[in-house]
């Protein structure tokens, strides 16, 4: 009788040499992701990973384990402090994945009380969006973007489209006059794409510092007057690291995923000719998920956990991209929801602001394909490539050609914010910032 084959890491994987971790860093794994997930799954639910060099996980890849995991508040704690591995110095505070990990005083770092307290403000602010209006913020922040590139004929639908639909979004729904606004812009870009990503840091916590103090003295119809209003009273720290939370963790995941979907669009017919853009974002959220491996938990004990042994503190990670994408699950997501998947996470910890994440990124893909009905890949699938890195599955650019097409600027005094002249101005003086917000303000306003 034949025995079975081991299974054999991917090329490229110092998983090659016994009892290695398997990266989840570098080029390999970003070109091929799905073959890293076969791989770790015959470990069983959980695998040993390696985030950034020197810097260990349990990575969690099976659907059932997953959840169990983001239900379980009383054995897994949220709260970065209880990380050991930190603790013990062995973690360098300039390791890449430190900003993502390291503990803030937000409601995603928080368990019990704290957390339901921040959390509560989120979710009650998040409530008072309205949809239609947020449609309409979407649709002429977009219809702003295709301007600047619809008469080319061409353009990288991440840099010029993905990457900043989001963040003038996010934006306008906190609140942010030109000044702050372009500093958030350049902050959050920063931060996420590793470039002076201690600068940018540093910017983002400043400009959101100046808005909490500015709706302190002058609220206003937006998010953070609202979380500021909100009874569980939150401190001017406390806000700053929620504006800061909700910013930063909103905008790169809803990046990735107008990104990813509108891949999908581009390279499946089936999609694009049906006009079937919630089917595609479906499967992207299965399939291709913006946040691939994240919802970091400590244990709070000593404790098997999945047929493994975990000790008090040990970072612990779900795998969205692998549980989703498991051999068991294909049957059971035919025969059930399509949105059963855990792009969002699930439990006491899941992504607080999904359905208006999910509303502008229809909206933005939409109107896209609206206005540029022949959008097609300019360069072949296979040449495209994704950005590095453990948590996000993002691409790094994706060029697209279409007819050229002089889009208006539209018309609709009612919706344009109320920004001061000299506020543009001073905005767009500053060196140090892009100024692309202001630049946003003072198209609406001329």
């Amino acid at each position: 009788m034949d025995q079975p084959t081991a299974p054999v890491p991917p090329p490229g994987c110092p998983a090659h040499n016994s009892g290695a971790r398997v990266p989840l860093h570098g080029p390999e794994f970003a070109a091929d992701p799905q073959a890293y997930y076969a791989y770790l799954r015959h470990y069983g639910p959980t695998a040993p990973v390696e985030l950034a060099p020197g810097v260990e996980a349990t990575l969690v890849t099976d659907y059932a384990t997953a959840l169990q995991l983001l239900q379980d508040s009383g054995s897994f704690r949220k709260d970065a402090r209880r990380w050991r591995h930190f603790n013990e110095g062995k973690i360098s505070p300039d390791s890449p994945v430190t900003p993502l990990l390291a503990y803030r005083p937000n409601c995603m770092f928080a368990d019990g009380a704290d957390h339901l307290r921040l959390r509560q403000a989120v979710t009650d602010s998040f409530a008072r969006v309205d949809s239609l209006l947020l449609g309409h913020s979407t649709e002429r922040i977009s219809d702003y973007l295709i301007s600047q590139f619809s008469a080319r004929g061409s353009a990288d639908l991440l840099g010029d489209y993905a990457k900043q639909l989001p963040l003038f979004v996010f934006n306008e729904l906190f609140g942010c006059t030109a000044d702050i606004g372009d500093r958030v812009l350049f902050g959050i870009s920063g931060m996420f794409d590793g470039i002076n990503a201690e600068k940018a840091t540093e910017v983002l916590f400043q400009a959101v510092g100046e808005l909490v103090a500015l709706k302190r003295r002058n609220p206003g119809d937006d998010v953070t007057s609202w979380l500021m209003q909100h009874p569980a009273a939150l401190t001017d720290e406390e806000m700053v690291h929620q504006l800061a939370l909700l910013l930063g963790a909103g905008a790169e995941p809803l990046r990735n995923l107008i990104g990813n979907t509108l891949h999908r669009l581009l390279t499946h017919d089936r999609y694009a000719q049906g006009g079937l853009i919630d089917e595609a974002m479906d499967d992207t959220l299965w399939e291709n998920p913006p946040m691939s491996n994240y919802a970091p938990h400590y244990p709070v004990a000593d404790m098997e956990f999945a047929g493994g042994h975990l000790e008090a503190g040990d970072l612990v990670m779900v795998s969205f991209a692998a549980a989703n994408t498991g051999p068991a699950l294909s049957a059971a997501r035919q025969a059930g929801s399509n949105r059963a998947h855990l792009a969002w996470s699930a439990g006491p910890h899941a992504c607080p602001s999904k359905e208006p994440a999910r509303h502008i990124a229809v909206a933005a893909i939409e109107n896209l394909l609206n206005k540029l009905p022949d959008v097609q890949l300019a360069v072949p699938e296979d040449s495209l490539t994704w950005r590095p890195g453990p948590f996000n599955r993002a691409l790094a650019n994706l060029p697209a050609r279409f007819t050229p097409v002089r889009t208006a600027r539209p018309e609709n005094p009612q919706t344009r914010p109320e920004t001061p002249a000299a506020e543009v101005g001073d905005a767009a003086r500053k060196g140090e910032q892009s100024g692309v917000w202001s630049k946003f303000l003072t198209w609406l306003t001329r």
